[in-house]
């Protein structure tokens, strides 16, 4: 059966995660020193240590209730955290969430991302995506297509699992199962669901579970059956159109 749908994970496949150039320590406490002067004294390591201890008990407390996968709402960890982060409206707390992370990493499109996505959408195929991710995230990949000429647009909305907005993320079934059924609300079959990622706990096995094709990208590794980087995937997939021409 021809491919239908592509589905794609963000971290590791569509966004390349690099460490910052500068100092973690200096732009942390300009950033506080700006945006949260409360709050300037809490150290980055101080701060990722309390929020582990948070998403910990947190995973608990939903495990209990039988979610294996949560999810953590970034933004109730960070007003744990920090002071005075409660009182700021919620857009401000996410462009701030925003800057806090680029503090920590820098992400950028994929080399040979962009190409891929550009031959899926021209092949006429719905494009969607898979992804444990918080509200940064969509900031970080819209800056990152924005720098390629590409826009979110290219992802049908009703084929994107964002975590954040559900509570829980992969390698849940339920994520393939609301994705799942929503593709065959539009008639696309399993058999013409393509996953791509490059994990395979969270991405492939869940994926090929529910009867999907899966591509492991693989960005810096070798070629196989169905893995390699992205010009491979692009070449594969030439062909895969072709034959189903």
């Amino acid at each position: 059966m021809p491919i239908r749908a592509v589905i794609f994970d963000v971290y590791g496949t569509l966004l390349r995660v690099e460490s910052p150039p500068a100092s973690v320590e200096a732009c942390w406490h300009a950033l506080l020193k700006r945006y949260l002067p409360k709050a300037a004294g809490i150290a980055p390591a101080d701060f990722s240590a309390a929020a582990s201890r948070i998403i910990a008990r947190h995973h608990a407390r939903c495990k209990a209730r039988g979610i294996q996968y949560p999810e953590v709402v970034w933004a109730a960890v960070a007003a744990e955290i920090l002071p005075g982060f409660g009182d700021m409206p919620p857009k401000t707390q996410e462009r701030l969430l925003f800057r806090m992370q680029g503090v920590f990493h820098r992400t950028s499109l994929m080399p040979g991302a962009g190409a891929a996505l550009r031959k899926v959408a021209r092949q006429g195929c719905f494009l969607g995506i898979a992804s444990n991710s918080q509200p940064y995230t969509l900031t970080e990949l819209r800056r990152a297509l924005s720098a390629a000429g590409l826009r979110m647009g290219i992802f049908d909305r009703s084929l994107c699992f964002f975590s954040f907005e559900h509570g829980f993320s992969k390698p849940d079934p339920h994520v393939f199962q609301i994705l799942s059924a929503r593709l065959l609300s539009r008639g696309i079959a399993p058999a013409e669901t393509l996953m791509v990622g490059n994990d395979a706990a969270d991405d492939l096995r869940p994926a090929r579970m529910f009867g999907w094709r899966t591509w492991h990208l693989r960005p810096d590794g070798p070629a196989g059956r169905s893995a390699g980087p992205w010009p491979v995937f692009l070449k594969e997939l030439a062909s895969e159109f072709a034959a189903a021409a």
